[in-house]
């Protein structure tokens, strides 16, 4: 056993799936190779939030609180992990505290574990309520600092800001590089100095997109990271983590040595590879995310955002804008005060780059949400707006919030849970409604008539439809 032995969080069951197919996998395509991952020896497993939520619903058919508990009845032993987005919760909104308390609450219950919490503007005040609750209700709180590079996030800042959120009581701390910005030697030195004024665990996640994520990971290693994300080998690389086994391999023999076993990897590997095929087949797994894109590098811009631009400009019939708008993308997040491009805000700083370059005319329009960023609705901007934009999309000083935003919000969960009324089956279903009300009524419906109809004797359905509305049924007590 090594001195030092690096701990592995391997994110197949979600990352993996979310950054290469679109959150397509089923939880059919999960429970077979559990029991093989449960045995693997993971610090972690990351299963749940993130894009699963909506996509569950959304795409699959699947109730997002079944596939947690089924996950953690046939995964007893490793810690399941989520990622959740501080006051966003799952959504993309500010939920009041009593919203966030009891999805902390029920996440913990169904088996959650590690809730690695970020938000996007680097606002430990959007991030103090889910830490709070996760700790209140006995799970591990991973507090993030999200990584990007401008002039106002330097080595001190993301030093200054995880010494803050250790003394709010989290219990190790997530570098979450999204968009595979962080170089290997820029690596090498952040983690040797957080080591060195931190005492709790330090964990680091990035992605392949830039083809620096093993570099990365090794230079970490070297100075001294607890534990990295890693996807097994179907669903690695790209836009995704970078390879379980390779790293894995890397390492043996070391003082970083993960005590991993590569013939189990292996094993569970050729099933996930039979998963990726189909979710190839079917269309949810482009090829193209597996390649190296480098523009990131240049304009520090993920991966997804580029495809979100894309999109936008090919309905505006405007395609050939688009090394216009990658060039106004830096000036509006300049304007908005250095925003990390992560979720909401990608998408938010993209549209606007985009209406400035097709209207002619900078914040000619401007979007609500980016009214929303310039108000401050979202939170603390890491550094200073610009005013005359302000000014331009009709803000007046007095508008401007300074308080932490969700200190205006009223409770709401009472409110939900009237307005769902003897649709909600158990709580939880309460919580999917209050994150996304029209795709979780869509779903109620779907399973509702779904397990209406098991009663009446007909023809077994396909093995995968059969098993989800077994599940339903039991749920519902019918």
């Amino acid at each position: 056993m090594a001195k030092n032995p690096l701990r592995i969080t391997d994110t197949i069951l979600r990352d993996a799936h979310q950054s290469q197919a679109a959150t397509r996998m089923r939880t059919e395509d999960m429970l077979p190779a559990c029991e093989l991952l449960d045995n693997m020896g993971y610090w972690s497993l990351e299963c749940w939030g993130g894009a699963t939520f909506d996509s569950c619903m959304r795409f699959l058919n699947e109730d997002p609180w079944e596939r947690l508990r089924a996950l953690k009845k046939a995964m007893p032993k490793t810690p399941l992990q989520m990622l959740l987005r501080g006051q966003n919760l799952l959504g993309y909104k500010h939920y009041a505290d009593d919203v966030v308390e009891q999805f902390c609450k029920k996440s913990i219950e169904n088996g959650i574990q590690v809730v690695r919490i970020f938000d996007a503007l680097n606002d430990p005040r959007n991030m103090e309520a889910a830490m709070k609750y996760t700790k209140y209700y006995g799970g591990t709180v991973e507090a993030c600092i999200s990584y990007t590079i401008s002039p106002v996030h330097d080595e001190d800042y993301f030093v200054r800001l995880a010494c803050q959120l250790q003394d709010m009581g989290a219990d190790t701390i997530a570098i979450k590089d999204m968009a595979n910005l962080l170089l290997p030697y820029e690596a090498y030195s952040l983690v040797k100095r957080l080591k060195s004024e931190l005492s709790i665990p330090l964990h680091l996640h990035t992605h392949n997109t830039t083809g620096t994520g093993d570099m990365v990971y090794l230079k970490a290693a070297e100075a001294g990271v607890d534990i990295v994300d890693t996807a097994l080998s179907p669903l690695a690389n790209g836009t995704s983590q970078p390879t379980t086994e390779s790293l894995v391999a890397t390492l043996a023999g070391t003082d970083r040595d993960t005590g991993l076993d590569l013939s189990k990897l292996s094993e569970a590997a050729v099933h996930f590879r039979k998963v990726a095929q189909r979710l190839q087949d079917e269309g949810s797994l482009n090829t193209k995310v597996l390649h190296v894109d480098t523009n990131t590098l240049l304009y520090q811009v993920p991966g997804g955002m580029l495809s979100n631009l894309i999109s936008q400009l090919k309905q505006a019939n405007a395609e050939d804008k688009y090394y216009d708008v990658l060039a106004e993308v830096p000036k509006v997040r300049a304007d908005f005060g250095y925003l990390p491009l992560v979720t909401p805000t990608s998408q938010i700083v993209g549209s606007q780059a985009v209406l400035n370059v097709l209207t002619g005319e900078r914040y000619k329009m401007v979007t609500k949400e980016a009214k929303g960023v310039l108000k401050g609705e979202y939170g603390k901007v890491p550094g200073e707006i610009n005013e005359e934009v302000r000014k331009k999309a009709g803000i007046k000083p007095e508008e401007i919030i300074t308080c932490r935003p969700a200190d205006l919000i009223e409770p709401e969960y009472d409110k939900y849970k009237a307005e769902l009324g003897d649709r909600a089956h158990k709580e939880e279903d309460v919580l999917s409604y209050a994150l996304f009300p029209q795709v979780a009524m869509k779903f109620f419906d779907w399973r509702d008539g779904k397990a209406a109809e098991e009663a009446a004797p007909k023809a077994a359905p396909a093995k995968a439809e059969n098993e989800v509305r077994r599940l339903y049924v039991q749920d519902s007590g019918k």
